[in-house]
């Protein structure tokens, strides 16, 4: 795999701008990107994306900022208390709901989560989206990103990064724009001072270089050779088509098993807006639920440690703001049978720490 990697290479070689190109072009063909759209590499994974966006985008205008999971409520609170904007509408919902989407003015910009990766709650469709809209529209896809069949003439900044659906390693972030977005990059200079690292423009024009294959900062070459593996595996695959294919099937058997099972449920309430890769539960046996939250979240631990010391799941707790819970992921680089094999040792691991709980009653 690492026979023509370019590590130890300097990011901006030959050999080195040569993967980062190579690596824009498969993402473009990969999620079928109209051509006047352009996609860059940025640092800090999608946080620094959404970031970049945040900082170098908006202040203009009004914004609506819609939260209904761990990470909508953080680029709430950097709206609100870091970057100071007076005038924010902050439409939240509870973990498992969404706002009301009828309320959001496309006057104004928009910025929210395609999928509630720590919530489970995902966007429907993107009908909600005005097409004759002033404002821009700021998505943070990064759970959503070759899951779902993204309608990009709605959107205008897309941010992802590797480590979700791909199942590549951290670190980097990717950042799509619309020639909207790129007409306000060049039109608009936010008041604030903007880092180094999160500036998408240069000398007042957008900066190319990050979407020709050059890069804010040193990237890893070796994380780059290990997302392009994940690339021709997602080509070799069937492509994007394929990708959604596998995770609605390892959705289907998890919800086929959440049916018949009494003691779990979806955290979201409606089955339309159920993510497919990030998908959150909760236990509503009444022995569980009459625990305080502390308790719970203790409960949820020795599950999830049960668990990993069979080497069976690792990782599988809900997010820590969210409420306590599981969070299984069913990305397309699981395997169905993997995740069926998991579910009897699920319940295993419920059955003991039900009866644990009850003996502690007595």
């Amino acid at each position: 795999m690492l026979a023509g990697a370019a590590t130890g290479r300097s990011h901006r070689s030959r050999a080195g701008k040569a993967k980062l190109t190579e690596l824009l072009e498969r993402t473009r063909l990969l999620l079928r990107l109209p051509d006047s759209y352009r996609i860059g590499l940025v640092p800090a994974s999608d946080t620094g994306a959404v970031e970049a966006a945040l900082w170098s985008l908006l202040g203009g205008r009004g914004v609506d900022c819609l939260a209904w999971d761990g990470f909508g409520r953080s680029w709430q609170r950097d709206i609100v208390d870091e970057l100071r904007i007076s005038d924010v509408r902050c439409l939240s919902a509870d973990y498992g709901a969404l706002p009301d989407l009828t309320e959001v003015d496309f006057d104004r910009d928009v910025v929210f989560v395609w999928n509630g990766t720590t919530s489970g709650v995902k966007l429907p469709d993107g009908d909600w989206i005005a097409d004759a809209r002033t404002g821009l529209t700021v998505c943070d896809a990064t759970s959503a990103v070759y899951s779902v069949d993204l309608p990009w003439p709605k959107l205008d900044v897309t941010t992802f990064s590797w480590q979700k659906v791909l199942g590549g390693e951290a670190q980097h972030g990717m950042i799509v724009l619309s020639p909207r977005a790129v007409r306000r990059l060049e039109e608009y200079t936010p008041p604030w001072p903007i880092p180094k690292v999160l500036r998408l423009k240069s000398k007042g024009r957008v900066n190319e270089d990050i979407f020709s294959g050059g890069a804010t900062n040193t990237p890893s070459l070796l994380c780059v050779e290990d997302y392009l593996d994940a690339l021709r595996w997602a080509e070799m695959a069937g492509g994007q088509p394929a990708l959604m294919q596998r995770c609605a099937q390892n959705f289907a058997a998890l919800a086929a098993w959440v049916e018949r099972t009494s003691w779990i449920d979806f955290l979201a309430t409606l089955p339309a807006t159920r993510s497919t890769t990030s998908v959150c539960l909760k236990i509503t046996a009444p022995w569980f639920t009459e625990q305080p939250a502390p308790k719970r979240w203790e409960l949820v631990h020795n599950l999830c440690s049960l668990l990993e010391a069979e080497g069976v799941a690792f990782d599988i707790a809900a997010y820590r703001d969210a409420p306590p819970g599981l969070r299984i992921w069913c990305g397309a680089t699981v395997e169905r049978t993997d995740l069926v094999a998991m579910l009897p040792w699920l319940e295993w691991g419920y059955r003991v720490l039900q009866t644990t709980a009850i003996e502690i009653k007595k």
